[in-house]
């Protein structure tokens, strides 16, 4: 693997969160929430303040993200971005998405609720 670059801006920044507890202790098929065992979570932040460096820093973050998704278990819902498209709000909710569009087909069936990283309803 390449060496990452530096970040861009002296503003981003990475957080390492510990799951565990009462988290890891739910079995997975309780709730929409997947990370279900003792792991770490990982944050990437890119943060700047001239937009004439979007390009570079946004590049930054997601070649950082490639590079260490295949040693990661998947990705947290809160952390998607409404444009990251159905295929990762699927992996992000793994066999617990199923049921989900089973929920929203029932519940929200005109999909009024979908300026998130949205689950589609079942047509």
């Amino acid at each position: 693997m390449s060496q990452m670059s530096i970040n861009p801006s002296p503003f981003s920044l990475l957080l390492f969160f510990h799951v565990h507890g009462a988290a890891a202790r739910i079995a997975l098929s309780e709730t929409a929430f997947t990370a279900r065992q003792n792991q770490w979570d990982i944050d990437i932040v890119s943060q700047w303040g001239d937009v004439t460096e979007d390009e570079k820093n946004i590049g930054w973050a997601r070649t950082f993200w490639q590079k260490i998704e295949p040693f990661t278990r998947g990705v947290y819902m809160n952390h998607l971005d409404a444009d990251d498209g159905a295929s990762r709000v699927r992996a992000a909710y793994g066999r617990n998405y199923g049921r989900l569009v089973s929920l929203k087909s029932k519940y929200d069936p005109g999909n009024l609720f979908r300026m998130n990283s949205n689950i589609t309803p079942s047509e």
